[in-house]
């Protein structure tokens, strides 16, 4: 961790800057001194044409943080490990979203992640937190494809949030890489938003790794959120070392594999190995919450307990299978649940079985009964799995599973 995340969390006193610098003198790092103490610009010109009392003055400025600081790039957005990922808070009412959000943001946590995709996600985070809208950092995406779509996206999500500008305005999982003169003019519309103050930062989300990492060689984006755990192959931990190389935001979706990994501790001790990584927990409700919370002044450490149930896991949840993002489900003409259908047998093997054998949910994987073998969710994998396949095997174990056969 630089000085400054050091600092602004509490874990060394301003003082520290001295040792710093002596560390920074006796190295080989390529790194100006204000970029290997973590300083943005306007900090190292306060610093530069003042003195160490004007810096210290203008860092104490900022607001503390609570935990395990992770700075996003460029953007100088820093926060603690723990992202609230808001798509799950579309299954609550708004009261209940309101009492969520609040808990979260009293105990620290000031990062906040949803979409326009995610119904009323925004809607709710406008209402449990516009009072305190200064104090936390706002992530939306848009998955327009035009210009006039990306900016009826944009004032609605400022509409939803009741805000006058978006921190972090993000691509939502384009098929391809939005650029300056590609004919879409997507890439200019986020400028144009940019220079009116509509949003600070501009950021992209994939489940492509060649999208992926075209947007990282571009140098057009400041943030990358993209699926990041511990079942990660090689190919996504390149993406977080190119992240960190292009002074690059990393923001890990799927920290917990859409419900697959089920430990908390597990997972959080995991993305703390990563200092340039923010995950994003998907949290609904407030038991799941409160683990979360806990982990501000106890984070877990990666021991050798831990480590072996990583292991464990990687063999267990080795090979193709489904990740729950959903890309496919509105593909559907028989409006199957297919991010969930497809991964049943995982389902009922890594969370309460009773969960997944109830009434509602027999009639769910029924209806992969229906399946005309169209080919349309295969071909909107972002992974390139024969999702027709996944869904007959995963529907044949079920009714197994249902006639007894032991899990």
């Amino acid at each position: 961790m630089t000085f400054k995340e050091l600092y602004l969390s509490g874990q060394v006193p301003f003082e520290e800057i001295d040792r710093y610098i002596s560390r920074w003198n006796r190295s080989d790092d390529e790194r100006t001194l204000a970029k290997y103490l973590g300083l943005n610009a306007d900090e190292e010109d306060v610093w530069i044409d003042d003195s160490d009392e004007a810096l210290k003055e203008m860092l104490d400025a900022r607001e503390r943080v609570a935990g395990t600081p992770v700075t996003l790039g460029k953007t100088d957005i820093i926060v603690n490990k723990n992202g609230f990922g808001a798509l799950p808070i579309q299954r609550i009412s708004f009261d209940d979203a309101k009492v969520l959000l609040r808990k979260a943001y009293d105990a620290g946590v000031r990062f906040f992640d949803t979409a326009r995709f995610y119904t009323d996600s925004e809607e709710k985070i406008g209402y449990a937190l516009s009072d305190v809208r200064e104090h936390i950092y706002i992530a939306t995406k848009t998955a327009a494809t035009t210009a006039e779509g990306f900016w009826k996206d944009l004032e609605t999500s400022l509409h939803n949030l009741k805000t006058d500008y978006v921190d972090i305005y993000q691509f939502h999982n384009p098929a391809v890489c939005p650029k300056p003169g590609d004919g879409s003019g997507l890439y200019e519309a986020m400028c144009e938003a940019k220079a009116q103050g509509k949003i600070r930062h501009i950021g992209i989300t994939n489940h492509r790794l060649n999208v992926a990492n075209e947007a990282i060689e571009s140098g057009l984006y400041e943030t990358l959120q993209f699926p990041f755990n511990y079942l990660a192959t090689d190919k996504e931990h390149k993406l977080v070392e190119d992240c960190k190389k292009h002074n690059m935001g990393f923001i890990a979706m799927k920290a917990l594999s859409g419900g697959l990994i089920t430990n908390s501790k597990v997972a959080y001790a995991y993305q703390a190995e990563y200092d340039n990584v923010l995950p994003i927990w998907g949290i609904q409700r407030m038991s799941e919450l409160e683990e979360f919370i806990s982990y501000i002044d106890n984070p877990p450490v990666m021991d050798d307990e831990i480590k072996a149930v990583i292991e464990n896991d990687k063999k267990e949840l080795a090979g193709n299978f489904c990740r729950g993002c959903g890309y496919c489900v509105p593909t559907c003409p028989a409006h199957i649940e297919i991010n969930n259908c497809a991964r049943m047998s995982l389902l009922l093997r890594r969370s309460p079985s009773e969960l997944q054998l109830t009434e509602v949910v027999q009639a769910k994987m029924k209806m992969i009964e229906d399946c005309i073998n169209c080919g349309q969710c295969k071909a909107h994998c972002p992974y390139g799995l024969d999702t027709p396949k996944l869904l007959r095997d995963n529907y044949k174990d079920y009714k197994e599973v249902l006639a007894g056969k032991p899990l």
